[in-house]
């Protein structure tokens, strides 16, 4: 293999080896020299829009933006001179001369980059004062909020909408100081082909773009003595809301969370991986439907609404290939309203589900009138991770002192099939353990298939069961999920089965998860951390085989009878909808 070409500069006085495919501000990174930043975003946004990361090379006439600037060899650098500390500090006035500044009440409160490099360049009045441009709010999407009273115009969720997820919902719009972020034709977030993904939140360094919050909605149900109020909890919850009350990365907080959920005042703390559990089961049972009698292959999983949004929007000639299921805390909600509420003897009507997801489009899924039985939803709410830890903060939780308790019982039983559900290929890895002991009539010692794990955005592979072959695919992140499926168009893919996730990294990586840096994303493997916590997890458990799970077992005897059934159908299965781009 060739050696890497490496060169040498002195950042600071400090002596640098790095790749010679560097930026500077990439140098500086690695050798932990801090440059500050806004609009940078590793790997998506490297454009040189905000000029906060501006420095001096020796040589070079005035200032250079250093996540734009290449390395060289011999190159002299300097990040913190006076005359570079004073310009930042004027750019910082002028982006704040024209922002809505209240920071009290905005969602991104003491986790916002603006305030940060605010408070660290000891910005105490703005210099620069005039008439703000006022824009109107757009709300009317379920899922997420654009104020563009607080946009900094970094790009940052531009880059992500567009290179990442291959969308394109979101664009710069007019020019110079009329310069806005936008949807085609000033639409609204819910009318153009958005897929509520919520990455551009992620993305978003201050409070521009924020999920639709929740909250109040939940409060007042809880306050309600003629509500049963059961909450469900996904499993890349656990392995991320710990962050929110300053614990590493990774932590998983399952028995905290659920004593959390308790002290909330929910009737009943369920856990979503027993419904994955069951989707497993109707999944599995499809996809062996399919091979058996030439159904339409590959069939592709339908667990992420912000993909089946996308398909829905994008690629509708391909709507056969997706599983008919619904995703695990819709499947769920309805057993919840059906079999428990007959076990319990409760009036379906008045119990109340909320879930607990890491992702917002899961808002925008919940309110779909296809996930209806009876015309009552399956879920009444959906709340993300971080409106979770608000709630737990609003009731003075003191979370990380928590005991550790445990999900209430039968529908808190799951396996560790499930649980790795929160994590690309993790949807995939439980269907095939599943798969495969259907296939050849007996329990296999195989449990784990490495083959579909990793941070890799397609993976491919080919499962040998009981002499059938099968060819597999897993994606995550719609740009990768466009590759497969333009594939698919020009009749070239040959699987048969294909996971797809529309957030890099699957749901531990949602648009409802806790909010990090660019700084923390450019140095921190969050992904490989919180993916480790939920593999972690599924090795502990006694049970790892979603088919094996006691309760889905008593539920099929007593109540759905068999995988695939009619009752199954009814209760657990969907149709989706052809959209177009625009309203």
């Amino acid at each position: 293999m060739e050696k890497e070409k490496t060169v040498n500069l002195i950042i600071d006085g400090k002596e640098c080896c790095v790749p010679s495919n560097y930026t500077i501000l990439q140098a500086a990174i690695d050798n932990g020299i801090d440059i500050p930043t806004l609009c940078y975003l590793k790997e998506i946004n490297q454009i040189g829009a905000c000029r906060m990361c501006i420095v001096q090379v020796e040589g070079m006439r005035g200032f250079v933006t250093s996540c734009t600037q290449p390395v060289s060899e011999g190159m002299i650098v300097r990040t913190n001179t006076p005359e570079l500390i004073d310009a930042r500090r004027v750019t910082l006035e002028l982006i704040l001369s024209n922002h809505d500044n209240s920071c009290t009440t905005c969602s991104r409160n003491t986790n916002c980059e603006l305030q940060a490099l605010s408070k660290r360049m000891n910005i105490m009045d703005i210099e620069f004062k005039g008439e703000k441009t006022q824009r109107e709010i757009d709300n009317l999407s379920p899922s997420i909020v654009r104020d563009p009273n607080k946009c900094i115009l970094c790009k940052r969720c531009v880059a992500v909408c567009k290179n990442v997820q291959k969308i394109g919902a979101i664009d710069t719009m007019n020019r110079g100081f009329n310069s806005t972020i936008g949807s085609t034709f000033e639409k609204s977030l819910a009318d153009v082909n958005c897929v509520n993904c919520g990455q551009c939140i992620q993305a978003c360094p201050t409070g521009a773009l924020s999920e639709n919050d929740s909250t109040n909605e939940v409060w007042k149900a809880l306050r309600d003595n003629e509500k049963y109020v059961v909450v469900q909890t996904a499993p890349a919850v656990r392995a991320a809301l710990g962050e929110e009350f300053g614990m590493p990365i990774g932590t998983l907080v399952t028995g905290k969370m659920v004593a959390g959920l308790k002290r909330l005042g929910f009737d009943k703390v369920f856990d979503t991986n027993t419904g994955a559990d069951l989707t497993i089961m109707e999944e599995a049972n499809e996809l062996i439907e399919r091979l058996n009698n030439k159904g339409t292959i590959p069939m592709i999983t339908s667990c992420s609404p912000g993909w089946i949004k996308y398909i829905e929007h994008h690629y509708p000639e391909l709507l056969d290939h997706l599983s008919t299921c619904k995703s695990p805390h819709q499947m769920f909600g309805a057993i919840i309203k059906s079999y428990f509420a007959q076990k319990e003897n409760i009036e379906p009507s008045k119990i109340y589900v909320v879930s607990v997801m890491p992702c917002v489009a899961k808002k925008f899924e919940s309110k779909r009138d296809e996930m209806k039985v009876n015309n009552l939803p399956d879920v009444d709410a959906v709340i993300t991770t971080r409106e979770l830890a608000k709630m737990f903060k609003q009731a003075n939780i003191d979370f990380v002192q928590l005991p550790d308790e445990q999900f209430d019982v039968p529908m808190g039983e799951a396996t560790g099939a499930a649980v790795i559900f929160g994590t690309t290929g993790g949807v995939m890895e439980a269907a095939l353990r599943t798969a495969q002991d259907i296939l050849t009539g007996k329990s296999m010692e195989k449990i784990d298939f490495t083959e579909v794990r990793g941070s890799k955005g397609i993976k491919e592979a080919t499962i040998e069961i009981n002499g059938i072959k099968l060819n597999i695919a897993v994606a995550h992140g719609l740009g990768n999920a466009q590759t497969i499926l333009d594939s698919m168009q020009k009749g070239e893919c040959k699987y048969h089965f294909i996971e797809i996730m529309a957030c890099p990294g699957g749901c531990i990586m949602g648009g409802g998860q806790p909010i990090k840096t660019a700084k923390q994303r450019a140095t921190i493997d969050i992904m490989g951390l919180r993916a480790k916590a939920l593999y972690n997890a599924d090795k502990a458990l006694p049970i790892r085989k979603s088919h094996e799970n006691p309760f889905i077992k008593k539920l099929y005897e007593e109540f759905l009878e068999k995988p695939g059934s009619h009752k199954s159908h009814e209760l657990l299965h969907t149709n989706y909808i052809k959209r177009q781009l625009y309203k």
